[in-house]
């Protein structure tokens, strides 16, 4: 299957080809068996020619092409339906009849705010073409009407907000917020890929609007992709304020499967400059070796990474309600855990050889001792808790009497 994608420079376009050639190159299988021939890379600076040629060999369209920012309000019917027109045109010229699909815009609905906008106008005008363009050739048009869309990639500064704060706050510019309660329904680039490459297999989502609000109906007019999040402009500021202070507090916030948040923190990351790629972490250093906290978490404790300097015996200590796991990634040692009351002392000799994690279990005193006299033991520690000086729950008592 040969797929031709106009607009491919631009932030969809993108996004698109790369998901599209880890199918092609067989590195992707989470979509299942796709044969993906050559993919055409159509933009601005592409020349006639190969419209041409790419729309005679096109076994699948996906029409990303469009303006959003002109200099003059013509430009929005040049540059949306008057594209449009050439693409059509040049596919019926070769009796190329596969599936083309329509990126427009939520602002085609014509209705509330968008009622007089132009661009709107012109989105509104390249659908009916389509549609139009449908009823005469018989070719399957799959019409998309997007929302705000946010991802890597996104050009700041343009027209995605999202895109402009994550890149505002990831380099310490400022940003400007009018109105924090007001509303946006925004659609993730990656949730877009998948349903575009859903479309490829014929497997795309069909709706139809009540105004601006999407409803998904298996014969709808319209297509969408089903998930989106509707969060205000306020939340979206806290969130990349937290994400910005996660170097200094290392507390990562919720990101739970599939949550706006996860899918914002992973733009907002690639907005970073590279001098904040890399953060320093305070290690805790004395004679026994260092202690240093990777991470911690809103819920679930918190990460750090244990060195001990050969012949050194750490912990010595147990807990009430706090939970540990230990685990030697490097170097050779001994753990040993005794139950509070009890003489009975559980033993386990672990080693960066063959990594596996150790329960610390509440109620028992616990240590860990570097058996190796030249090498370092390196463990990652993982408690059920954040530290919490004014609580520690840690009670200082040999483990070996």
């Amino acid at each position: 299957m040969n797929i031709l994608i106009t607009g491919a420079k631009g932030f969809v376009g993108k996004n698109l080809v790369a998901q599209l050639r880890t199918i092609a190159e067989g590195k992707n299988k989470s979509y299942g068996e796709i044969a993906i021939g050559e993919i055409f890379e159509y933009d601005i600076d592409s020349t006639a020619e190969e419209l041409d040629d790419y729309c005679r060999r096109a076994d699948f369209v996906f029409n990303l092409a469009g303006v959003n920012r002109p200099q003059n309000t013509e430009e929005f019917m040049q540059g949306n339906f008057g594209f449009a027109s050439t693409l059509l045109d040049t596919l019926k010229k070769h009796n190329n009849t596969c599936p083309v699909m329509l990126s427009s815009s939520i602002q085609a609905t014509l209705v509330g705010r968008y009622a007089e906008g132009e661009y709107g106008k012109s989105k509104k005008a390249g659908e009916e073409l389509f549609f139009d363009y449908a009823t005469e050739s018989g070719a399957k048009v799959l019409v998309y009407r997007f929302p705000n869309l946010f991802g890597k990639w996104c050009r700041p500064n343009y027209n995605s907000a999202v895109a402009t704060f994550c890149n505002n706050i990831a380099n310490d510019l400022p940003i400007m917020v009018n109105d924090r309660s007001t509303m946006l329904e925004l659609l993730y680039i990656d949730d877009l890929v998948d349903e575009m490459v859903a479309a490829l297999k014929g497997e795309e989502h069909h709706c139809e609007f009540d105004g601006i609000d999407t409803v998904l109906k298996a014969d709808g007019r319209y297509c969408a992709a089903p998930i989106t999040h509707k969060v205000t402009l306020g939340e979206i500021v806290d969130l990349l304020e937290s994400f910005r202070k996660q170097p200094e507090t290392l507390v990562v916030p919720e990101i739970p499967f599939n949550s706006f948040a996860k899918k914002l923190y992973s733009t907002y990351l690639s907005y970073l400059p590279k001098e904040k790629v890399a953060f320093p972490l305070k290690m805790n250093i004395d004679a026994r070796g260092s202690f240093t906290e990777l991470l911690r978490s809103e819920k679930c404790g918190q990460v750090s990474i244990n060195i001990s300097k050969p012949g050194i015996t750490k912990g010595e200590h147990w807990h009430n309600t706090k939970w540990e796991f230990f685990i030697v990634v490097s170097g050779h040692g001994l753990i040993q855990e005794r139950k509070i009351g009890s003489d009975e002392v559980i033993e386990f000799e672990v080693s960066g050889e063959k990594i596996e994690a150790i329960h610390m279990l509440p109620g028992y005193t616990h240590n860990i001792i570097n058996l190796s006299d030249t090498e370092d033991l390196v463990t990652v520690m993982w408690a059920n808790e954040s530290f919490d000086p004014n609580h520690p729950d840690t009670f200082f008592e040999k483990v070996v009497k």
